[in-house]
């Protein structure tokens, strides 16, 4: 069963599905088409979920760029204190 992934599914929605997905695999109890349409499903997840954390790394780096455009590195919470 080959199953399609949503690319609006939120980060924690698709790990979670993932996270499911490779347990059906590692229980060794699915039919060899089965298990072939679960990796195909996880292989989608993957790439789906990788693109989500470089677009969130992205943000990120922009967000902590200083004025005259070099990246400043602070350390989580440093704002707060």
């Amino acid at each position: 069963m080959v199953e399609q992934h949503d690319d609006a599914v939120t980060f924690e929605a698709g790990l979670e599905r993932l996270e499911a997905l490779v347990a059906q695999l590692e229980s060794g109890d699915l039919a060899l088409e089965s298990a072939l349409g679960a990796y195909e499903a996880g292989m989608g997840l993957v790439r789906a979920l990788n693109a989500q954390l470089t677009a969130a790394e992205t943000r990120i780096e922009i967000l902590t760029r200083g004025p005259d455009g070099a990246l400043q590195t602070r350390l989580a919470g440093e704002d707060e204190l």
